[in-house]
């Protein structure tokens, strides 16, 4: 049966889906997402944020577009190009959604830069912080940049002739170039020229101008060399000059049954992944059309891929200036996270978990203690084994050192390093690298699976022998991130636990068909069905007369057979709040199908990440899961993923105060329509006002001053 389509993008009050029979809609993925991306640049508009937290937003959204270009553009125009024309759950063909996303990426792309022109450089402008072109400048300033040009810039750049003994250059992926019109007033056949001027990226790309009024007066790098392009070009005449990016093909192609070594692999391929097919040309938007034709015909791209821009190119650039700028009352409050007194008073970190198990909410509760029970591990010369996932990790990882630290004292080290984490491919090989050299036991997984699950295993020998201690995550162990995201930390010693995890690091590591699991539920072996079973228990349990009642907090849900078994317990009158914070492929509040469905999005000052499901179960006993896995296919059948249940009363407890307060955010809470349009929950009539991270943080803020009297 042919699916209804629904267009995610309309937003007026009066657009209602129309249903047919038992058809069944469902939102696009890409439209979802990039619905996700326009309530991103709502944060940069949301007045009550610091001025300087505005514009990171801004640099988020430009970031998010980069990575939706690079990855899944990319696929719909080999699709279109190669006349495949699969369709999304939506029933939206290759051709057609190809359409729509490119109209709603520029208007989105059109807003962006609005926002910046007429809003946030107002507003810094205001503060006494100002972004100038070369025609603003002061007598002073100028001089100062017209040096630094000459001093800095010049001596690096290598202008390219484009003429038949100088063929069109290969311009690197996400770089920034300039494109120079040249005019030879000696060759009246062929007067007028082209030339490209790749910008090394060595060279910052906002530059401070140190000879002015105000230590906060920035100049794009950009502007500087349009302005002076003509230096680089002695006995032309230089019309113009536009700076441009290239945006290309960043999906890694890998056959893993091919490749010998898949290490060496990746590393190859990311060599050539600069080198993709174009997908996305962003230019100023002065460029004549003639120029801008022989640069479309040259990088083998249509108009319709063209973003037009109306200010400097790549406003990620910004992010660079937030730390340039001393203001702290433009910025959000510093925030020290809370240590529960059982872990801050604690010299052990093992004589605490034989005692009790530990939750932690981060980034409000800090992630330290799970950093210092790794590095804990190293130094114990009780530990015998530490076994560990790595799927994104910062550049000065603690727990890469800890444990390189292990390995040299003697200790068994097995570390899962994930090679094909998006985007942190090249920096998953060095570390990789760095722990082999020290020998450390580096696997890379299962053959054509991620490993996204986050978890870590250490083995001590103690009094009546062998003892286990684990930790289970919903987010990556990278500290610096663990400041920015929310997610959930388990650390426990239950042995139905931490057996499972033995079984789940040896399925990893060595040959394994199909490993049973009892409490642990994992991808790609038992999660998807685990589930689904979950799911059609609540809706037995409505259709017998049982209490029944389902909240899922994820990322994203676009699997189409989990959507289905919603509709069906929504049918039989069970109760659903979805927290879906990106993408979502199922349509909320729709009568007779889904009115049982409450569906939000949760974006503001940290990134809502955790995953957490519960399952009402009649209400004795419910189930209460959490662990690395959205609700999408890739998710439940082509990674490594990991839920477990939380057992313990008091961070049950815990848990569900985080749900249920979630529920009522009426102020970063965006509540999802029928017509795939977000609206703000004061819109239905909510009475009080509530921001759930503000009450995460004003609770730390509390525990601290209270730990401390």
């Amino acid at each position: 049966m042919k699916p209804l389509k629904i267009d995610c993008l309309k937003t007026s009050k009066k657009v209602r889906p129309t249903f047919h029979g038992t058809d069944q809609p469902y939102f696009n993925r890409e439209i979802s997402w990039l619905a996700f991306n326009r309530r991103v640049l709502e944060q940069a508009q949301e007045s009550s944020y610091p001025l300087l937290e505005r514009m990171r937003y801004l640099c988020f959204v430009n970031s998010n577009l980069d990575e939706f270009f690079e990855i899944r553009v990319a696929g719909l125009l080999q699709q279109v190009q190669s006349g495949v024309n699969d369709s999304d759950i939506d029933g939206l063909s290759s051709s057609k959604l190809l359409a729509s996303v490119q109209k709603e990426a520029q208007a989105l792309v059109k807003e962006c830069y609005h926002v910046w022109q007429k809003e946030i450089s107002p507003l810094l402008r205001s503060e006494r912080i100002f972004f100038k072109n070369t025609k603003e400048l002061s007598t002073h300033e100028q001089s100062w940049v017209s040096k630094y040009f000459k001093e800095q810039v010049y001596p690096v750049l290598t202008p390219l002739a484009i003429d038949p003994s100088h063929p069109f250059p290969q311009i690197a992926n996400k770089t920034l170039n300039v494109l120079a019109w040249i005019y030879d007033d000696e060759d009246p056949e062929n007067p007028y020229k082209m030339a490209i001027i790749p910008v090394p990226r060595i060279l910052p790309r906002v530059v401070r101008i140190e000879n002015s009024n105000n230590q906060n007066t920035f100049i794009f790098l950009s502007d500087i060399i349009e302005s002076y392009a003509t230096m680089l070009f002695p006995g032309y005449q230089t019309k113009g000059a536009w700076a441009f990016r290239i945006t290309r093909n960043s999906d890694l192609y890998i056959n893993e049954e091919e490749a010998e070594n898949l290490l060496k692999k990746i590393e190859d391929e990311l060599s050539k992944m600069r080198k993709g097919d174009a997908v996305r040309l962003e230019i100023q938007s002065e460029i004549p059309r003639p120029l801008l034709d022989s640069l479309l015909r040259a990088i083998n791209l249509s108009i319709e891929n063209t973003f037009f821009i109306n200010g400097p190119i790549n406003l990620l650039r910004l992010m660079e200036v937030y730390d340039l700028i001393n203001r702290p009352d433009l910025k959000f409050d510093d925030f020290i996270p809370y240590t529960p007194p059982t872990l801050r008073n604690s010299e052990d970190i093992f004589e605490t978990l034989r005692q009790q198990d530990v939750f932690l909410h981060h980034p409000y509760e800090s992630f330290e203690p799970v950093v210092d029970f790794i590095q804990t591990a190293a130094k114990d010369h009780r530990v015998f084994a530490i076994k560990q996932t790595l799927y994104r990790t910062s550049g000065d990882s603690p727990i890469v050192q800890a444990l390189m630290e292990a390995s040299k004292k003697g200790k068994q080290v097995t570390v899962l390093v994930e090679l094909k984490a998006r985007f942190d491919e090249m920096n998953n090989i060095q570390w990789a690298r760095q722990l082999e050299e020290v020998g450390v036991h580096v696997v890379y997984g299962m053959l054509g699976l991620k490993t996204h699950c986050k978890c870590c295993l250490v083995v001590r020998r103690e009094k009546n022998g062998l003892r286990r201690y684990g930790h289970l995550g919903t987010g990556n162990y990278n500290p610096r991130t663990a400041k920015l995201y929310t997610d959930c930390s388990l650390m426990t010693t239950r042995k139905e636990l931490t057996s499972e995890m033995a079984d789940l690091f040896n399925s990893l590591t060595g040959f394994s068909k199909n490993p049973k699991f009892k409490k642990l539920l994992v991808a790609p072996f038992n999660l998807h069905s685990g589930i689904q079973k979950l799911i059609r228990t609540e809706t037995s349990n409505a259709k017998n007369g049982l209490a029944a009642r389902i909240i899922v907090k994820c990322n994203s849900l676009i699997d189409k057979e989990t959507i289905d078994h919603l509709y069906e317990a929504s049918q039989a009158g069970v109760q659903i709040d979805l927290i879906i914070r990106g993408i979502c492929g199922l349509v909320p509040g729709v009568k007779g199908m889904s009115d049982n469905i409450r569906v939000r999005s949760i974006l503001g000052r940290y990134l809502e990440h955790s995953r957490i499901y519960y399952f009402k179960n009649t209400g004795a006993n419910p189930h209460i899961l959490m662990g690395s896995a959205d609700w999408m296919p890739r998710n439940f059948f082509r990674r490594i993923e990991q839920v477990f249940p939380v057992e313990d009363k008091r961070f049950r407890k815990k848990i569900m105060d985080i749900l249920k307060l979630q529920l009522r955010d009426t102020v970063q809470a965006k509540i999802l329509r029928p017509n795939g349009h977000y609206i703000s929950p004061s819109k239905t009539r909510v009475k009080n006002t509530i921001n759930a991270q503000e009450n995460f943080l004003e609770n730390a803020r509390k525990l601290q001053l209270q730990s401390l009297e």
